[in-house]
This record gives structure tokens, sequence and C-alpha cells, in this order.
């Protein structure tokens, strides 16, 4: 399950705590917030000057495809299913099609669905984030507006959500709304620049990083005490991505700019659900708006990155650091290479890699367990798919794996257990 899956399962659990007590009060009327956004934007150089050229650009850095575009389905035609505990939701159609999608719509009312989350029917759930989109400028908005109302029509109907009870009472946004919805989301760096201005607005607005890339309270809402350091929820883990966080797993301002605009650098790949923000949205990011991105991310004066610990620094038991090399060799190697080092167009490097050097081994134990199907990066090829091991390895083996790995080539502790791989066996079992 992906990490946008699980924000929705997330939200849909603040929505339904709410909305349970609902029985009790009184009227559903829209509550809708009137404040204006107050995010600074700079306009930035080489922006389409055409409204509709605009949107279809803006369209892409919202990265608005990866929920409203399903799998051979028609561009923004909806049907992207979105499975949680709670429930399926399923993204709408945003098409002009007036029966189905927002052919009815005016510019006021595809801005308020953007900024208040209340569409002309209904309240939005928050697996639409509306919550970041709320800081976008009302010209960007109509931007978008017209470029989705020049796409063809698609007259496909669009999936009722299958949520149980309570999670089906919409009128329960109005209150969520009410505690959770703020003007402007916390910053995660600091810096003025003009560059670190656009990039908050790309980062907070447009691109909603922090949707996934933070931790969630209890009723689903964002923790603003913690913008950008990583999320708790999904089977691939969003990791930290505030100046600290990148730095602490090798991460430069120019490795950051060649992932966005390829997928790949030296710290690894991209894939779970940042494959396709990669492949919709950031790849197609003009060179000044990844910079701007990078800048935000990083901050105007950028924390160095930090050097791994040598092996000799990381208390290691011999015997099981040796038996995970021997599984190295028998199963990674032979793509890997023995020292790690990767093969270009084919495999990433384990050296360094910035899922291996993660305090955390829950994605790196994932990876194993699950596999990465095949990827094509722009300008890079495909890279061959990585099978799973989860048949062919057992808890002990793939805890052993992982030491080797992170205490060889990511400074880390070796201190996966086999019960840390069950754990995670046992959740994709559950999935």
């Amino acid at each position: 399950m992906n990490t946008k899956i699980l924000r929705v399962a997330a939200l849909g659990l603040g929505v339904s705590v709410l909305a349970a007590g609902l029985f009790f009060m009184q009227g559903d009327k829209a509550v809708a917030a009137d404040t204006a956004a107050t995010t600074p934007v700079t306009t930035p150089t080489k922006q389409p000057t055409d409204q509709i050229a605009l949107g279809r650009y803006l369209t892409k850095a919202a990265d608005c495809a990866a929920c409203h575009t399903a799998k051979d389905g028609a561009p923004f035609a909806g049907g992207v299913k979105l499975a949680s505990p709670f429930g399926n939701f399923y993204g709408s159609n945003i098409t002009p099609d007036k029966d189905h999608g927002i052919g009815k719509w005016s510019a006021d009312e595809f801005y308020k669905a953007l900024h208040d989350g209340v569409a002309p029917d209904k309240h939005l759930y928050p697996s639409m984030p509306y919550t970041s989109y709320r800081g976008m400028t009302r010209a960007d908005s109509d931007a978008i507006f017209a470029y989705l109302k020049s796409i063809p029509p698609a007259a496909v109907e669009n999936q009722k959500n299958e949520l149980k009870f309570p999670y089906n009472l919409r009128f329960g946004m109005v209150f969520w709304n009410m505690l959770f919805l703020k003007d402007k989301l916390p910053d995660a760096s600091v810096g003025q620049s003009a560059q670190w201005l656009r990039g908050q607005y790309l980062v907070n607005s447009l691109g909603h990083c922090a949707e996934c890339h933070s931790p969630r309270s209890a009723l689903g809402q964002m923790d603003f005490s913690k913008p950008l350091s990583g999320g708790e929820l999904g089977r691939v883990i969003p990791p930290n991505i505030t100046p600290a966080g990148l730095a602490a797993v090798g991460w430069t301002a120019t490795d950051l700019q060649t992932f966005f605009t390829t997928g790949i650098a030296p710290q690894g790949s991209a894939y779970g659900e940042m494959f396709p923000v990669v492949h919709l949205s950031s790849q197609h990011l003009t060179k000044e708006d990844v910079i701007a991105v990078t800048t935000y991310l990083m901050g105007d004066k950028p924390l160095p990155a930090q050097p791994m610990k040598n092996i000799s620094e990381i208390k290691v038991d011999a015997t099981e650091l040796k038996a995970g090399q021997k599984l190295y060799i028998a199963v990674c190697a032979g793509c890997h290479g023995a020292e790690g080092k990767g093969k270009p167009n084919v495999t990433v490097a384990m050296d360094g890699n910035s899922t291996v050097r993660n305090s955390n081994p829950h994605n790196l134990i994932v990876a194993m367990l699950d596999g990465i199907e095949a990827q094509k990066f722009p300008g890079f090829g495909s890279m061959q798919d990585m099978p799973g091991f989860a048949g062919k390895l057992d808890d002990k083996q793939l805890a052993q794996l992982s030491n080797y790995l992170r205490a060889s080539w990511g400074g880390q502790a070796a201190d996966v257990t086999p019960d840390n791989v069950k754990a995670l066996r046992d959740g994709a079992a559950a999935h």
C-alpha cells in the first residue's frame, strides 16, 4: 500500500472520529474560510505566458495526474483507487465533461475546491490535498482550471467511495476543517532568497510534499510541529526531507536537483510513491524551479552532507556480519556488484545509498521483501527490476543481510532483528 493511499487512511481516521460525534450536533452548513492565500511567491523565469500553457505546467507541478488518471484510463477521468483500512476512495473525473467532470464548474467553484475543500455539491475529503493547495494563488488556480477545461471531456462516471460508517458522513469535514485547515504550512528550512521563496510555494502548496513527508496526529491532521520530518504510514515510508534529514544521508544540492530531474542520483533511485512523483511531476519542472525546490528543502545555507561512519566505528557481531556478507554475494552482488557500486543503467549502488543510510531500516527491509519493479528514468533508460526475497530468505537471513548492508555501506548500527523483518512481512500479508 503506497504512501498516498495510507495518507487517505490517516485522514479518514480523523474524519471518522469527528463524524461519529456529529450525531449530537445540529446542522451541516458548509464552513469555508475566506482568508486569502498568504504564501509569498516569486515569479520564475521562463514561465509560460499563455494561461492554458501555464495551467498545463502547473497541473504537472501539482501532480494532479497521480490521483486523477487511472492506469490505461483517459487523462484526468478519475478512477484511481485509494485503498484504506476504512474503505476505498476513488480519484474523481476532472475533465470538462458536464455530467461527470467539472464542465459545469466556474473558476470560483474550482478555486473554492482547492482552497477550502468544498466542491459545488459536497465537501471533499482531505485525500484531495486542499490542506496544502490552500496556499495556491488565485491566478494559478485559474490557470489550472483553464487547462483542464481545454482537454477533451471524458464521459466517465465517478466511482462512489466505498466507505464504512461513520467514515461516509461527509458533513464531518465541516468540523474537521474548522479545527485543522490552516492558511499556511510551517517551514522546515530557513531562507529569504527569491529561490527559497519560490521553492516554498512549490513544495508547500503546489507539490504538497508535506502531505506525505510529515507525521500525522491523532485525528489525521498533519503534525505542524514536525514539517517534512518524515511520514509514519505506508508500506514505503516517506523519509525525512528537512535540511538535517537530507544532510544525514548524504544529499547535496546538486544531487538533489539531479534526482528531481531524472529520478536517479548517487544516493539511489526513486521508488515506491516517489517514482510517479518524478515521472508525472518533478521531471517536468523548469531548471529554475528544480533549483528553487532544492533551495527550499535545503535552506539558503545548506548543511554539509554528513560523512558515513566507518564500519570500525560500529559495534557489529563478526559472525552475523559474515553471514550477511555471504547472503549478499549469493543474491545481491550479481546486480549491485561485490563492492556495492551498482551498474550504470542497470542497478543503483548500495554503497552510500540513502535507503541503506537511513537510521530507520523500514524501507530497506520492505525493498528486500517486496522487490522493486523495473522503472524507466528520463535520460537513463530502464533500470531492471529488483526481485523480492520474501519467498527465498527467512526472517533471520533478511535481518543478517540488512545488517551487513547498513554496517558496511550505510554507517548504521547492525541492529535489525528477525522480529523487525517478521513484522513487515506480516504487514505485507495483511494488505
